[in-house]
């Protein structure tokens, strides 16, 4: 992603946020190291140490998620894109078995 994109992402998921609690240190390092991780498939505990600790980044998420922060901010970048009508559903589900 250029710089642009990176800071057209951090001003909406900033904009996605609650009002309430402790402001975290490092947006951009959160959400790379998401991306990081959807990316490369990996487990949190196998999360490079450049991303922080994976459990704070975990819970981090967890929260996030939990509040509906990244359903918001995903229909808010769907909203400013000018192809957002071609694009019918993003979905990140991962099924992981045991066998």
């Amino acid at each position: 992603m250029s710089e642009e994109d990176w800071g057209n992402a951090l001003l909406v998921f900033r904009a996605c946020l609650p009002r309430r609690g402790r402001k975290a240190a490092d947006d951009r390092r959160f959400l790379e190291a998401l991306h990081f991780f959807t990316v490369e498939n990996v487990r949190w505990r196998a999360l490079p140490k450049e991303y922080g600790h994976w459990n704070s980044v975990w819970k981090r998420f967890d929260r996030l998620s939990k509040a509906g922060v990244f359903e918001a901010f995903f229909d808010t970048l769907a909203a400013m894109s000018p192809s957002a009508h071609l694009i019918q559903m993003f979905d990140s589900t991962i099924v992981r078995a045991h066998v």
